[in-house]
């Protein structure tokens, strides 16, 4: 049995779009039907109903109205599913047979517009990466503001860090990528993505220049800027082609094609970006409690987006750095400036936004208004930076558009409050338009007009008896009785003969009927095609739009930095590029904002690439060593996003990369120890840090045995300080307090701990960082502060007075030492030349010949860390035994 000829097109469409659920248009709803109503039930809750379609069975079906369905919509996409929207391209009252229908655009978790379902102090991205040549081509958009950037790299790290920093909604990949090693499931616990292969066709790599050149209207890539990303060309053609294939549109709000390179800001890894909590907190993924949250005083959507853009990509050109400085100091000291700009950014709707709705020709009658509203701020704005003086400020001065055309239009054709929808009416103000004022006019003034005709005629005629009548058959039309039908003028036209009257019909009155019958569908669908005409007109000026809404934007974020600078008391950051930097009494930025009682306690910071490049830093749990660590990582970022910090003063050096290796939870959650984590971070770090890089280090090695873990974390200090393998700035908190050791023996490492106050056997914590190593770990006092029962501290108190008699620990430590110097010289046979720098002390303690001649036969070439501390634990029992 043949289904029903509605049912075949739907079907039919629906085959043309296998990986979407299918939002039908019949009526006033988006109906569904079998699979795909069977999932929308289930997921967002619809009735399942069912409709004849021609078979034996009825189709399950369900569906959601018109006017709600951005609703419905953003739920199935936030699930991750792609849903096709199939839309009545005829007026069904004048369709001959089945209406046209046909796919306006897929929606899928990277190509949302519901400004609701979106959070607008971020930007949603859908990324297009592309596995070939050994190399990563990646492109990625966000199709609400129109921003579109390409770049490539090597590694599956590097790719991680980019997919982490960017956070897509969606990615779209090409075919090899299944043998690029990338571990997609595990960076998708990192970052919430959709994921799908893209039509192989779309990485053709003649299609996809072809199609950058078209769209961007450029001769060659050259001309775009693009011409040394071999890759990154095929991936952003790629996606491209994907988005104009989906999105049903010319996409022109997408003007620019800009390549993001890791060179022009510091490279912060995903652990890094974790670990600072920079834009998310680690455990409830919350913006209160972050770098952010304090920074962010922004007025408007694009401004908070783009604070967030700075937050993320710190700079490493000086001279724009001092720039962004520059302005920020200039509005600190210009209050009253400062905050009338301010004013003027408050009622700023998100402009981007509303361009990509304006391009889309989605935008509605209100959304317009609102961008009226906002671009008759720019006007007053320029007034107030026409006098600024610092560069940047100037420089986006010049960048905005008053926009004074556009605004004037919608101010003359559209009505300051109308309706959502664009056919209910409403939008077009009086006097814009002479037939929508006709059209009004005969929607609500008609009766009224057949009054007037009626008495006219009767003067006219004299007959008194002459009446206006209607009827759906003739409409409007005169109804003489046959007594005076012998004084009919000429000009009447017989419609109708009756027993007693005749009935007759005017030009004037016909005109008049066309007017009244069809007045109201006529009215509505003038004001819809005026109101796109509007629409159209502010799209064809897309570029003007979008450069002054990136300026604004930029305004507001530096305008939050100058707010946050003065009300914190933060001060303005020399930058140095000498590798020093130092701080006096600088303060956590966030820490201290969540103090309600107590005051932060600062504390100063002396590093650089000569004589102060490690600082070893010793204390009890809870004293403050991680919040020390990362207070100079989060001031030294700070400085390089041009903000001013919290602190008395601060002489900065431009760090190429952080890096952080402080906690494992999320990693945990993902199955992996908490060694194996910290090991690979540790690694992580080492391959790719230089001596321009700042290192955070938090109690490594503490993941396995206190042998392993105590020459594993000497080994690491070793290495990074020396110059000829890496000689990077680092803080490097731990509790082996036999590292102190290396300050003296190693050149540029110095050891800090944080001051503690004895109270009995209680212990306070000072929070201030003091030159040398601790002298106790405060263990028990600690956990006694944690409220450990007090049984388990007296039985832990009585097992440290046994194992200080027995020696235990004091022989463990004298063995890890004696571990970590082995360790070292193995990797010394095999760079002689780091001898001088790397020799420890005690060699020069030991003077028994039988003994150095013994380890001088030693072949340390082969002897593993296990070996030479089973070597060394003999010959320190050869000498205990002689003494």
């Amino acid at each position: 049995m043949p289904v029903t000829p509605m049912m075949a097109k739907y079907l039919e469409t629906k085959k043309e779009y296998p990986d979407c659920m299918l939002f039908y248009r019949l009526g006033d709803f988006y109906e569904m039907f079998y699979e795909d109503a069977e999932i929308a039930s289930r997921e967002i809750g619809l009735t399942l109903t069912g409709k004849d379609c021609g078979l034996d069975e009825r189709a399950p079906m369900c569906g959601v109205p018109y006017h709600a369905v951005d609703t419905y919509l953003s739920k199935l996409v936030e699930k991750g599913y792609k849903v096709a929207i199939a839309e009545q391209m005829e007026d069904p009252k004048l369709a001959k047979g089945l209406v046209k229908r046909e796919v306006i655009r897929v929606v899928s978790p990277g190509t949302l517009l519901d400004q609701n379902a979106l959070d607008e102090t971020k930007n949603r991205y859908i990324m297009c990466v592309m596995y070939e040549r050994a190399m990563f081509g990646i492109s990625f958009c966000d199709v609400t503001t129109g921003e579109f950037f390409l770049t490539e790299c090597h590694t599956k790290e590097q790719l991680t860090d980019i997919i982490v920093r960017f956070a897509p909604s969606e990615i779209v990949v090409n075919e090899q990528m299944s043998i690029s090693g990338v571990d997609f499931p595990m960076l998708r616990e990192r970052v919430n993505f959709s994921q799908s292969h893209a039509d192989p066709k779309f990485f053709k790599e003649d299609l996809a220049k072809k199609n950058l050149l078209t769209h961007f209207h450029a001769a060659t890539l050259d001309a775009l800027g693009v011409s040394a990303f071999t890759v990154g060309v095929i991936a952003a053609g790629a996606l491209l082609s994907v988005l104009l294939d989906t999105q049903k549109n010319d996409l022109a709000h997408i003007t620019h094609l800009q390549v993001f390179t890791s060179g022009s800001f510091m490279l912060l890894d995903s652990s890094t970006r974790r670990n600072l909590e920079l834009t998310e907190t680690m455990r409830d993924k919350q913006k209160r409690g972050t770098l952010l949250g304090v920074l962010d005083k922004t007025k408007t959507a694009m401004g908070a987006r783009t604070l967030r853009r700075y937050i993320e990509q710190p700079l490493l050109d000086r001279k724009a750095i001092l720039a962004r400085q520059d302005a920020v100091e200039e509005l600190l000291n210009e209050t009253l400036i400062r905050e009338e700009l301010r004013e003027y950014l408050n009622p700023i709707y998100d402009l981007e936004r509303l361009l990509g709705r304006i391009c889309y020709r989605t935008a509605n009658p209100r959304d317009l208004i609102a961008f009226k509203n906002s671009i008759e701020m720019l006007p007053h704005i320029l007034v107030m930076l026409k006098s600024t003086k610092s560069a940047l400020l100037k420089n986006l001065y010049a960048e905005i558009d008053p926009l004074e055309d556009l605004a004037g239009l919608i101010n003359e054709a559209i009505t300051d409050d109308p309706p959502v929808g664009v056919y209910e009416g409403g939008i077009i103000k009086d006097g814009f338009n002479e037939t929508v004022d006709s059209y009004r006019k005969a929607k609500t003034d008609g009766k009224g007009w057949l009054a007037e005709i009626e008495a006219q005629e009767r003067e006219r005629t004299g007959i008194k008896t002459l009446k206006i009548k209607f009827n759906k058959v003739f409409g409007y039309y005169l109804e003489v009785t046959n007594s005076f039908k012998d004084q009919v003028p000429a000009d009447y036209i017989r419609k109708q003969t009756l027993t007693g009257a005749e009935r007759y019909v005017t030009p004037k009155l016909q005109e008049l009927e066309d007017m009244i019958l069809g007045a109201e569908d006529k009215l509505y669908a003038l004001e819809n095609q005026i109101f796109q005409t509007v629409r159209d007109t502010i799209y064809g000026e897309v570029e003007r739009i979008q450069r002054s809404a990136q300026a604004v934007a930029e305004i507001d974020a530096i305008a939050s930095l100058s707010v946050v600078a003065e009300r914190n008391r933060y001060v303005r950051p020399k930058i140095n590029e000498k590798g020093r930097i130092t701080i006096k009494n600088g303060r956590h930025p966030v820490v201290e904002q969540m103090l309600e009682k107590d005051p932060f306690v600062p504390n100063d910071t002396e590093l650089d690439s000569d004589d102060q490049r490690i600082a070893i830093i010793t204390g009890p749990n809870m004293a403050g060593k991680s919040t020390y660590m990362r207070q100079t990582a989060l001031l030294t970022l700070m400085a390089q996003i041009g903000s001013f910090v919290p602190a008395d003063e601060a002489d900065i050096s431009i760090c190429d990369r952080i890096f952080t290796r402080v906690g494992a939870s999320d990693d945990l959650a993902m199955g992996q120890s908490t060694f194996m984590v910290e090991m690979t971070e540790v690694a992580n770090i080492l391959r790719n840090a230089t001596n321009k890089s700042l290192i955070i280090l938090d109690e490594i090695g503490r993941g396995t045995s206190t042998f392993d873990g105590l020459s594993i974390a000497w080994a690491v200090v070793e290495y990074i300080a020396n110059t000829k393998l890496l000689g990077a700035k680092t803080l490097f908190a731990t509790h082996y307090h036999e590292l102190t050791e290396l300050e003296g023996a190693i050149p540029g490492v110095h050891n800090y701990c944080i001051s503690v106050k004895e109270q009995g056997d209680r212990v306070v914590f000072l929070r201030k960082i003091i030159k040398g190593g601790a002298d106790k770990s405060y263990g028990i006092q600690v956990a006694r502060l944690a409220g450990v029962p007090k049984p388990v501290l007296e039985r832990a108190e009585e097992l440290v007075e046994e194992l200080i008699d027995t020696d235990i620990l004091s022989r463990a430590r004298e063995i890890a030492s004696y571990a970590a110097v082995s360790m070292g010289n193995t990797r010394r046979v095999k760079k002689q030349d780091d001898v001088d720098q790397n020799q420890l002390t005690m060699f020069d303690t030991v003077k028994d010949d039988d003994v150095i001649a013994e380890i001088r036969e030693l072949n340390l070439q082969t002897m593993t860390p296990l070996d030479a501390m089973n070597t060394l634990y003999r010959i320190q029992s050869k000498l205990n035994n002689r003494i």
